[in-house]
């Protein structure tokens, strides 16, 4: 005779071994209500040491949820996509949920893809990062399913999470002209760039801000976008800016991505930063701090937009009927050696 199938672990398992109610093993595992941190190590414990895995067709049958939630960001590549994916999934386990992720760019259609799978219950939510508009499923589609939008497009549709984009990088630009530069280059950004993101947009309207009350006009020369925004498109961007020999002392990239690139093809033709040209990024990804020179950058914390996006999430699947809610996270400009020094000249 065959051996029988060992017995799955149950939730009365995991609450004896870990000396609490199996209500209080449901509430790790669905999230329904708030369970405190080291009740809920000792339950994950258990589980993981039990290996007991939760009935989600039966919780979907009870609850009509599936657990799940979805992703969809513009370029899972980045270093910020990857800092923020694990902000995002700390965020969702830390409520009992599940996550799909998907890599969205220009493309709606794949948006359209995770709106299908949220109308036939296959995840319960949507956190979307679009980045624009014009090519989203937010401008035409009726009735929503439960969505967080995060980042700058700027709608009055879904529940949305961002920082001052506009004020950030103004924050930028006051500070390199204030350390001296006057011929600020932009990379992330052009003014008569039809395929412009929301992000590169705002970003860009804040330097012209700061340019403005600083009394000069910017100059679409000097501005230079590439997708996307990676560190290979930094240094090609670099490199066009440096074959177009217009002076320029400082150099403003909307990204941290784009400014390794650009520090790179600086190093490469021997400009020195911060000594002849300042640079900046934006989104202080682990990395800034550790280029030579250290990278001048935006920081924001990933952790609390993440909990913010979860929190609107599952506030909105629990009631689709109240308004749209806006937070915007306070962001810091974060000053390191690549700005330190009043830049000597003009390069090229």
């Amino acid at each position: 005779m065959s051996a029988s199938p060992p017995r799955r672990a149950t939730m009365k398992d995991v609450a004896a071994l870990a000396g609490v109610s199996p209500k209080t093993v449901s509430n790790v595992v669905t999230g329904a209500f708030a369970v405190n941190e080291a009740t809920r190590t000792r339950v994950e414990q258990a589980m993981s040491q039990l290996d007991f895995v939760p009935n989600l067709s039966a919780r979907r049958m009870r609850t009509g949820r599936s657990g799940t939630i979805a992703v969809a960001l513009p370029d899972l590549a980045t270093a910020y996509s990857a800092e923020l994916v694990h902000s995002l999934v700390t965020a969702a386990h830390q409520r009992g949920l599940a996550v799909q992720f998907e890599e969205t760019a220009l493309s709606p259609e794949r948006e359209n893809e995770l709106l299908a799978r949220a109308r036939t219950r296959l995840v319960d939510g949507l956190i979307l990062n679009p980045v624009r508009l014009e090519d989203s499923v937010l401008r035409d589609t009726a009735d929503l399913p439960p969505i967080v939008v995060i980042g700058e497009v700027e709608q009055n549709r879904a529940d949305h999470v961002l920082i001052d984009s506009r004020t950030a990088a103004a924050e930028v630009a006051r500070h390199v002209l204030g350390q001296g530069a006057r011929r600020i280059a932009v990379i992330g950004g052009h003014s008569d760039h039809e395929l412009a993101t929301a992000t590169s947009r705002l970003r860009l309207e804040g330097v012209h801000d700061a340019l403005r009350e600083a009394g000069i006009d910017p100059d679409p020369r000097l501005e230079i976008d590439r997708l996307p925004w990676s560190m290979v498109s930094g240094a090609e961007a670099m490199t066009e800016l440096l074959q177009r020999r217009l002076p320029f002392d400082a150099v403003i990239a909307f990204t941290d991505s784009l400014a390794f690139g650009a520090l790179h093809t600086l190093a490469e033709h021997g400009i020195r930063v911060p000594d002849d040209v300042l640079l900046t990024g934006f989104d202080d990804v682990e990395l800034s701090s550790f280029t030579a020179p250290a990278l001048t950058t935006v920081a924001f914390d990933r952790d609390a937009l993440a909990d913010a996006a979860l929190s609107l999430l599952t506030s909105r699947m629990d009631d689709r009927e109240v308004p749209p809610r806006g937070v915007t996270l306070p962001h810091l400009l974060r000053v390191r050696a690549s700005t330190a020094a009043a830049p000597r000249g003009l390069h090229p």
